[in-house]
């Protein structure tokens, strides 16, 4: 079981990614378009990544493009499914 420090750092990465790209996580949950099963899921996948500080800088760096999910995240497949939904 992951510890609540660990939980909160790859949550907080999963929504910023989401934010980068454009996307609304949270407004997606309430809407239904992203059960709460497929975060809690997603935030474990992004537990088991061996570059989260990687993507943090990755994140912290500012752009006007939408930064896209790094080849190695494990939620690249569900963030690019959303973005596309999203338009």
């Amino acid at each position: 079981m992951q510890d609540t420090a660990t939980l909160k750092k790859h949550a907080a990465l999963f929504d910023e990614m989401g934010a980068a790209l454009g996307l609304d996580l949270q407004q997606q949950a309430i809407d239904g378009g992203l059960p709460r099963d497929e975060i809690s899921e997603a935030v474990l996948r992004c537990t088991k990544c061996a570059h989260p500080e990687q993507c943090a800088s990755l994140l912290a760096v500012s752009s006007p493009q939408p930064v896209g999910p790094p080849d190695y995240c494990r939620n690249l497949d569900l963030l690019t499914y959303l973005g596309e939904q999203g338009r």
